[in-house]
């Protein structure tokens, strides 16, 4: 397990675009309750249709999403995996395979609603951020 001290979580999260417009007083908010996790290549960072129970801040490495095993995109460093299913509490909609050694954030359920809740402009930041989601799905779906 990598490990990391909150101003370092607090320059990680920075860099991530979910937390890049927040202060440092709501970043420091958000580091408080992230945890540090490292994963093998092949490990499995979410699984389609298991319950969601945390979301995860890619810091370095790669992943692929698939659906029904079909890939459908690489993510990397800054991006959110599993946010979906921590807000609405439904299934995992893809499964994310660690392509390479990935050292990662995490934040639980509980402590993701909390940090929403109590860090002002994060849930504006993540809607608009699951509304680029949605309209990639849709531009993949039409071309």
């Amino acid at each position: 397990m990598f490990r990391c001290r909150r101003s370092e979580k607090v320059d990680l999260l920075r860099k991530i675009p979910l937390f890049s417009r927040l202060s440092q007083r709501q970043l420091s908010a958000v580091a408080k309750h992230a945890d540090e996790l490292q994963l093998r290549k092949g490990a499995v960072l979410a699984k389609q249709g298991a319950e969601g129970l945390e979301a995860i801040i890619i810091v370095d490495g790669k992943a692929r999403v698939e659906t029904d095993g079909r890939a459908l995109a690489e993510l990397g460093p800054g991006d959110v995996v599993g946010e979906m299913s921590v807000i609405d509490g439904k299934p995992r909609s893809a499964t994310v395979i660690a392509q390479t050694r990935m050292n990662l954030l995490v934040l639980h359920r509980r402590d993701f609603m909390s940090v929403l809740e109590t860090v002002p402009g994060l849930q504006r930041k993540l809607l608009v951020t699951l509304c680029e989601r949605v309209r990639q799905a849709d531009q993949a779906l039409t071309h």
